[in-house]
């Protein structure tokens, strides 16, 4: 791409967490120095939060490498689990031995044996959980007991919680009030200050082997405007930015190819809500709503109108009888023309000749476009408030959920008899996943999924999401099936969703031993039929036929728009059960490509 241009040895502007390119604003310096002063201290709770993107993951990765010798770590990085998932998980990262389907108990228990070995011999055991605004009230609680494992002079573990800002609403909760009193360290983790972008800059450049000064004072401005000190968009708007000088074979960022990159990056919408300020917001928040109230009247004032003419007979004949003194008015042919084809008489045309008789007609029912033109559809920020109040009662059971999920796939699932619904998954030839994306992903996916939403309290909450077609997205909460747009449903999701999708039978552990195929003969012969499938020319399909399962994959991968590394990860068999099975429940149609269409 632009590297060898630039003369880079590497992407300076990746958004993996890479400590190598940890800028240490005054910020991160003291959100590092809060996680390394508690790791020395005497156990208890440390919680970092910060803003989407500004470098909370990077900075505990920066952590992690200059820890103490004594000290080891156990990562988690999916806390979007059980309690005994999440000790399960805990297990696993410290390296501690337990029986499939241990319980609680038994778990706390390896884990306490652990702990009191690893005090013995000198060791520190430090858990991070990254993500962890995700963690339900029942698991913090777990967390909390964890943190009696002590002896008389200090806790055994040291519980590191890395958040977005609505975990400090949730420990500031009356129900989770003891873990809150046993932080001993906390840190809110802000963007970083104006002044500061030029040497972010020129850190990130320098890393990657480059100290030339690619970017003009209007760009930096520009670019400040639109990622308010977020790192992480700074990263995406500069990356796109410099393949946008690239191509135009620059070597200077100027504004124009910030706001590109921005307008790519961030999309139209979300770029003008970035760049307007808050007054003109306000502006424009105050004109629509005076515009709506006064639609709103007249629709009134009509509605009265209406019924003073077709329901109040003596008002009709008092406004003819004193029209009956002066000398009676007639209308041309255009005269009435116009009167019947203007805007304020479409609808409702009152005629009062010199007769002594009123007489009122009204237009066909077919041609009553006022009553169209005042059937308003509801505001943005009305269906936002629907799905707000909704929110604030329903989907709180995550249970419910599943069970919708399940449906979808028409099994019956009987929370219990099967707590955890991944286990039960498991019994019907299922799999759990657990991302964190947007609505493209979810698309390319295509799979009924349970998303993993907020009210206006922070409290999460669980809908099933059941159909995505255009910008409507179709919800089951608490079994009522509803329809909001997905911008509405952004207010109160950060991405996080969970699917089950279809095993191949060499996973699945449901097939006889007689009748069990090795997992390169399944794909070999799945493989067959999707390249027969996709691909028209017969001299191709032969080429592809002879050639590695692991270059068919790759092809497969490319055609299908997936990362073409030649793995049959999930994301790939999952678009392959697309392919292969039609009765399988998606969101939205699947549009099928016949031999011929790449």
């Amino acid at each position: 791409m632009y590297y060898e241009f630039f003369g880079f040895r590497e992407p300076p502007f990746s958004i993996a967490p890479d400590p190598r390119y940890l800028y240490l604003s005054e910020r991160h310096k003291e959100a590092l120095a809060h996680l390394m002063y508690g790791v020395q201290g005497q156990g208890g709770f440390i919680v970092i939060t910060g803003e989407v993107g500004t470098g909370k993951t990077t900075v505990c990765r920066c952590f992690i490498e200059n820890v103490p010798d004594n000290v080891d770590i156990a990562l988690v990085l999916n806390p979007r689990l059980s309690a005994r998932e999440l000790l399960s998980s805990i297990c696993d990262e410290l390296g501690i031995a337990h029986p499939s389907g241990s319980s609680i108990k038994k778990l706390i228990d390896l884990i306490n044996h652990h702990l009191l070995e690893s005090h013995a011999a000198g060791r520190h055991k430090v858990l991070i959980i990254d993500e962890a605004q995700n963690l339900s009230a029942d698991v913090l609680e777990q967390l909390r007991l964890l943190t009696n494992l002590e002896t008389a002079e200090k806790k055994l573990l040291q519980i590191v919680l890395l958040g977005q800002p609505e975990l400090q609403d949730i420990l500031d909760t009356q129900e989770l009030r003891q873990l809150s009193q046993r932080i001993t360290a906390r840190y809110h983790l802000d963007a970083i200050a104006r002044d500061e972008l030029p040497a972010y800059l020129r850190y990130r450049l320098s890393v990657a082997g480059q100290k030339s000064e690619f970017f003009t004072s209007k760009a930096l401005n520009q670019l400040y405007r639109v990622s308010r000190g977020i790192p992480r968009v700074i990263n995406l708007v500069c990356d796109r930015a410099l393949l946008g000088a690239y191509s135009e074979g620059s070597h200077e960022v100027g504004k124009a190819h910030i706001v590109g990159a921005a307008r790519e990056v961030l999309g139209k919408r979300r770029l003008s809500l970035r760049s307007a300020p808050p007054s003109q917001n306000l502006r424009i928040a105050s004109a629509v709503a005076a515009v709506a109230a006064a639609v709103v009247m007249l629709w009134v004032a009509v509605e009265q109108f209406r019924g003073e003419v077709e329901g109040s007979a003596p008002v009709a004949v008092a406004q003819t009888e004193a029209r009956k003194a002066a000398p009676p008015t007639e209308k041309t042919e255009s005269q009435s023309k116009e009167t019947s084809t203007s805007p304020t008489s479409k609808a409702i045309e009152v005629v009062l000749p010199a007769k002594t008789e009123p007489k009122v007609t009204t237009k066909p029912e077919a041609d009553q476009s006022a009553t169209t033109l005042f059937a308003l559809e509801p505001t943005f920020e009305q269906t936002s408030q629907e799905l707000g109040n909704r929110l604030s009662d329903e989907g709180k059971n995550q249970t419910a959920a599943y069970r919708q999920l399940f449906e979808r796939w028409s099994f019956d699932y009987v929370s219990t008899e099967w707590p955890y619904a991944c286990e039960f998954a498991e019994t019907v030839g299922l799999r759990c996943l657990h991302r964190q994306g947007n609505w493209r992903s979810l698309r390319q996916i295509n799979r009924p999924a349970i998303l993993s939403l907020y009210d206006t309290g922070g409290n999460p909450r669980f809908a099933t999401l059941i159909g995505l077609e255009g910008n409507t997205a179709t919800l089951v909460l608490d079994g009522e099936q509803l329809d909001f747009p997905v911008d509405v449903i952004d207010q109160f999701w950060l991405g996080d969703y969970s699917l089950v999708w279809r095993v191949p039978p060499y996973e699945s552990g449901l097939v006889p031993a007689n009748e069990a195929v090795s997992e390169g003969a399944w794909l070999s012969a799945k493989m067959m039929q999707l390249i027969s499938t996709h691909e028209a020319s017969v001299s191709e399909q032969d080429k592809l036929i002879a050639a590695p399962l692991k270059e068919q994959i790759r092809w497969y991968q490319s055609t299908m728009g997936l990362i073409p590394d030649g793995i049959a990860g999930a994301k790939t068999l999952i678009q392959m059960n697309s392919d292969l099975y039609p009765s399988i429940p998606t969101l939205s149609p699947v549009q099928r490509q016949t031999a011929g269409v790449r």
